[in-house]
């Protein structure tokens, strides 16, 4: 089997200025299965160093969007730029800057936590030696050192969420898209996976765009885009967005905004 052609080396790509550019732009982007249309003109930015929050139910067009960005899905209307790239023109100059965490998860079980790691990194032509190295880093910074020869099957729930994102930041992106990452794991994982990516964004300036049906993942100084039957209903900062709809907290904004009666819980 061929393997993917590896991303190329950051020395050869000419990057736009990241200042003057979003680390995910959304423009007018809309998708459809048959009939059926599950995104609809959809626009909005992800600004670097910045946690934007994705708040819709399930079946909103989370995953679909994700699948646009990440060119699972071709687009067929709009346009996704990443820190400036359009991915239909550029994608491996897009790519290259992007780390994704999936919702479902994607490890091999069989492998140990350095195994996959390693495994992903020769994807991006990381040589042994530096994937080694970075391997080695990540899975400190996740905590996670001790079991770097553990098979990931052994791993908790949490555990792996924390090696997935270590693996999706193996080749230094500057945007990371996470997928309703805390789903299935209980309180205390989930805390400790939302405090590691919010250190992401103020230790790194890494760009975050998460997806999630949870309020209580989602703090006051977040960006937040509201998402619903495919539609974006409101974007910008918590506070502004909470008071435009006349409502004293997420959870309220966010019923007035969709007409929900049946809303996403704060829990697991």
């Amino acid at each position: 089997m061929t393997s993917p052609a590896p991303i190329p080396d950051p020395r050869e790509v000419p990057r736009p200025d990241p200042a003057a550019a979003p680390a995910l732009s959304i423009d007018g982007v809309s998708h459809a299965y048959g009939a059926r249309r599950a995104l609809i003109d959809v626009s909005f930015n992800v600004q670097p160093a910045s946690f934007t929050a994705l708040l819709g139910l399930n079946g909103a067009g989370k995953s679909t969007l994700f699948s646009l960005v990440t060119r699972l899905f071709g687009i067929q209307s709009g346009r996704v730029g990443i820190f400036g790239h359009d991915i239909s023109k550029s994608p491996g100059e897009a790519l290259r800057l992007l780390g994704v965490v999936f919702q479902p998860r994607t490890l091999d079980l069989d492998l140990s936590l350095t195994q996959n790691l390693l495994y992903h990194a020769a994807l991006h032509g990381i040589s042994r030696r530096e994937a080694a190295a970075r391997s080695a880093e990540l899975l400190g910074r996740i905590g996670l050192a001790d079991r770097a020869g553990s098979k990931v099957r052994d791993l908790s729930g949490g555990q792996m969420r924390r090696l997935e994102i270590a693996r999706a930041l193996l080749h230094r992106p500057r945007l990371l898209l996470l997928d309703e990452p805390t789903v299935g794991l209980d309180v205390k994982a989930r805390a400790d996976i939302i405090g590691q990516v919010r250190q992401l964004v103020t230790e790194q300036g890494i760009g975050v765009l998460w997806a999630t049906h949870l309020f209580d993942e989602i703090m006051p100084s977040d960006d937040l885009v509201v998402l619903h039957q495919g539609k974006v209903l409101a974007r910008g900062p918590m506070s502004r967005v909470i008071t435009e709809a006349g409502a004293q907290d997420v959870n309220t904004a966010f019923m007035r905004l969709t007409g929900a009666h049946t809303m996403p819980g704060g829990g697991a």
